[in-house]
């Protein structure tokens, strides 16, 4: 015995299908928010305004000659290397989470030889962003690195 296609079937496969699309996006745009941590920048037309000045501030900080090397150490402790910086200069470095549960890390760093420094305490497991920052006299120098 046949039945009939009728107005009620097809109300169901249209308010079915559309309920799924409605959940999934719902469910997808959830995601979404929880993961990401914060903003780029507050305001994009004051950030816009002040673009030739980070550039000028690069250069800047590239004619120091400058440079880090970051790695994660087996037992999670971070070492970083540091490569032209002058004896004495203060660095700091930031830990957050690119992605996830936002917050912030900061530790604190010991010499271990010279031209070397390890923190002395580790960090959890997962990806993480340093923003290192070193300053010198007058001169300061920053740097994002990834760190896996």
């Amino acid at each position: 015995m046949k039945s009939e296609f009728t107005g009620r079937h097809m109300t169901a496969v249209l308010v079915g299908g559309f309920g799924i699309v409605i959940a999934v996006n719902l469910a997808m745009a959830t995601l979404a928010t929880r993961g990401f941590g914060g903003v780029v920048v507050e305001n994009s037309y004051v950030a816009s305004q002040k673009y030739n000045g980070w550039l000028d501030e690069a250069r800047k900080q590239q004619a120091l000659g400058w440079s880090v090397d970051v790695k994660r150490q087996s037992g999670g402790t971070i070492a970083m290397a540091l490569h032209g910086v002058p004896d004495g200069a203060d660095v700091t470095a930031q830990f957050r989470r690119p992605l996830g549960e936002p917050g912030t890390t900061e530790l604190a760093f010991a010499a271990a030889a010279p031209g070397r420094l390890v923190s002395t305490t580790p960090v959890a497991a997962g990806r993480w962003i340093a923003r290192i920052a070193i300053t010198a006299g007058g001169d300061r120098w920053t740097q994002e690195v990834h760190i896996e």
